[in-house]
């Protein structure tokens, strides 16, 4: 099933997939938010990507992050026009330092592999910072489990499925 993106329904069985799926249910989230979750023809694992995919802006491309903070797994959802200011993140989170998390941690905060981390459907709550300039869009698009999935959000939606924290985290 093809929609206006040219991306094809992802099929169900997909374990990250149904597990973000769920997450979102269970959560709250707007049933479009769901039904919109598409399985795209190519993976993206970047924003110029997956905004390319799309036919959107680059912002409105949700970056799922993970990062390290004092050896704890920190998700920051960003938009795709601007990097994360780790300083600034170190700072709104009360750490000592925040880098880039390795894909062991990822894989373990997550259940997912980079490129494909999505806001939700993780094996529990992850401490998340959500940036306010996803705000700057009606619809913003995020990872829905797989480097190849996607679902179509609002900035409200991602704090409020996530339980984040709304900040700005990049410049």
């Amino acid at each position: 099933m093809n929609d206006s993106t040219g991306a094809t329904e992802h099929p169900a069985d997909h374990p990250r997939v149904a597990a973000v799926k769920e997450a979102l249910r269970t959560a709250g989230a707007d049933p479009a938010s769901i039904a919109g979750l598409v399985l795209l023809p190519d993976a993206v694992t970047t924003a110029a990507a997956a905004a390319a995919a799309l036919d959107v802006e680059i912002g409105q491309i949700a970056n799922s992050l993970v990062f390290d903070a004092d050896g704890e797994a920190l998700l920051v959802l960003t938009s795709g026009r601007h990097r994360v200011d780790t300083g600034r993140v170190a700072a709104l989170v009360g750490a000592r330092s925040v880098g880039r998390a390795d894909r062991d941690l990822v894989r373990a905060a997550t259940g997912q592999v980079i490129g494909g981390v999505a806001p939700v459907g993780h094996p529990a709550p992850l401490r998340t910072l959500v940036d306010v300039a996803l705000d700057d869009y009606d619809r913003v698009w995020a990872a829905g489990g797989s480097a190849r999935s996607v679902f179509p959000t609002t900035f409200a939606e991602l704090v409020a499925v996530t339980g984040g924290t709304a900040a700005r985290v990049g410049d």
